[in-house]
């Protein structure tokens, strides 16, 4: 393959399906993702981990630490520092305030999970130290096993999310011909003082800091397998010489949710995302991608 795109081989005949109008989608669960920075002598570097291969959802892909939101966290307040989740709200694009907080807490949560970093604290203006030790790690666990809620877990440790360490950086959905489908908000985070990045996750078999132009260029070689959204990402992190760089360019950054679209044209299905033209693919009515 010319690079590391990920294109599982069911995807022609699921596109061809798509665009005769036989496949009906399945609605996009909402999802958020973080791409954790630290700075390095060489410039920012970002936390990526694999995906197991045998994963059912984009397996053996470099990702970064995320998943699906939890309803539980849409109906409990949890204590709160930052903008309001009323700035939320209108900043993410979605209809109330309880949305919003369900979407923030998504991303603090899965950062915990599956990297062992988590952004809240005591008090509004503090961060948690180590959460390397046994008790943390059996409350980790919990929250894997969906056995506990993240806003209880807060509640219990009587900490602060903290919202202001998270940054909005872009919104990708999940094309319509995928059986799995996400409404993913993408989030930019620097690693707090005094934590560290582990492979919590059993979701995946590796996990690396580099910087992205690093991970953009294994892409680009065929080494490294990616979803189009993390390599987008990827490259939008590039110009910036810091972390804080990054988190202070987040406010500027459009939210409009890129999604791909399936259409006929001459006898072929184009698949193309708006405004990321090197992912476009062209499909054969009769066969596999051209």
């Amino acid at each position: 393959m010319a690079n590391g795109q990920w294109y599982p081989p069911e995807w022609p005949d699921r596109i061809r399906a798509l665009a005769a109008g036989t496949l009906t989608p399945v609605a996009a669960r909402r999802a958020a993702t973080v791409m954790l920075l630290r700075d390095t002598d060489a410039g920012p570097a970002v936390h990526m981990l694999r995906r197991r291969a045998s994963m059912a959802f984009a397996g053996g892909a470099y990702a970064y630490p995320g998943g699906g939101v939890d309803p539980r966290d849409d109906d409990h307040l949890v204590r709160w520092a930052g903008p309001t989740r009323a700035w939320w709200a209108k900043r993410l694009g979605v209809d109330d305030e309880t949305q919003a907080q369900a979407i923030v807490c998504a991303a603090v949560r899965e950062t915990y999970e599956e990297a062992g970093v988590l952004l809240a604290g005591p008090t509004p203006d503090t961060v948690v130290g180590d959460t390397t030790g046994e008790d943390w790690e059996a409350d980790r666990a919990a929250l894997v096993a969906r056995e506990t809620s993240f806003a209880d877990f807060l509640d219990r440790r009587g900490l602060v999310l903290r919202s202001d360490l998270l940054g909005a950086w872009a919104r990708w959905i999940t094309p319509e011909f995928e059986p799995r489908r996400y409404d993913t908000w993408f989030f930019v985070a620097a690693l707090p003082a005094g934590q560290r990045t582990r492979n919590a996750s059993g979701e995946a078999d590796r996990t690396v800091w580099t910087r992205p132009q690093d991970a953009a260029d294994g892409y680009d070689k065929g080494e490294l397998l990616m979803m189009p959204p993390t390599i987008a990402t990827l490259r939008q992190l590039t110009p910036y010489a810091t972390a804080a760089e990054a988190l202070a360019a987040a406010p500027g950054r459009d939210l409009t949710p890129v999604i791909a679209r399936a259409r006929l044209v001459d006898g072929e299905v184009v698949l193309s995302w708006p405004g990321h033209a090197e992912f476009t693919k062209h499909i054969p009515t009769g066969g596999g991608p051209a």
